[in-house]
């Protein structure tokens, strides 16, 4: 694969096009709805209408939004060659998992026998200890903690900062607020705060 296509030229778009090029890519794009000409120095060349356009064997696609939700509508419309990202700095511990579409951010650390599912988002700084699971599109945000043998349910987001004690399983479809201590399994979907986490009605 030659051409490497970012799906969105936002904030996280550029993100990953950064990692892209920190991994050495020379020809990568984006689609866009509302960006046009060039972003980060790099072109924008259609719309979101236009991916299987795109898809003509020599391109893989990344999907740069972080919004579970979104990105999971995306990925689950388009089958079409998906990339996977880890930004060079990251520590990768041997035995893990990544799915594809998944993008793990500058500084992240994934350990030992972790496995992370398709179009995740590992952010800027997280730690995944050992033997985590990190269901399908879930997001992990900037400085996010979670200790040894942690499940995080599909498309779930851990807001930045939060921390999660170990051995803890948290549902799907599961918001969990910034800075947010987990110290007992969340079982049902919701969105959590506070010290210790609780659900907000």
């Amino acid at each position: 694969m030659n051409r490497l296509i970012i799906i969105g030229a936002g904030g996280h778009g550029k993100v990953i096009a950064d990692i892209a090029l920190r991994n050495g890519h020379k020809n990568i794009c984006f689609v866009d709805d509302h960006a046009t000409g060039q972003v980060m120095g790099l072109p924008v060349i259609g719309t979101t209408s236009q991916i299987r356009d795109f898809d003509d064997g020599n391109t893989e696609f990344v999907i740069g939004i972080g919004n579970n939700t979104v990105r999971k509508k995306i990925a689950e419309n388009y089958h079409i060659p998906w990339a996977t990202l880890i930004h060079p700095s990251a520590q990768i511990a041997t035995g893990v998992s990544i799915g594809n579409g998944t993008v793990v951010m500058a500084n992240a650390v994934v350990n030992a026998c972790a496995v992370i599912g398709r179009h995740c988002i590992i952010n800027t700084g997280a730690i995944v200890e050992h033997d985590n699971k990190i269901g399908d599109f879930a997001h992990l945000s900037p400085g996010v903690k979670l200790s040894g043998t942690v499940t995080v349910g599909k498309n779930s987001w851990i807001g930045t900062g939060a921390s999660v004690t170990n051995n803890i399983e948290i549902s799907e479809n599961v918001v969990i607020g910034v800075g947010t201590v987990v110290v007992k399994d969340i079982p049902e979907q919701g969105t959590y705060a506070g010290v210790p986490a609780r659900r907000i009605k």
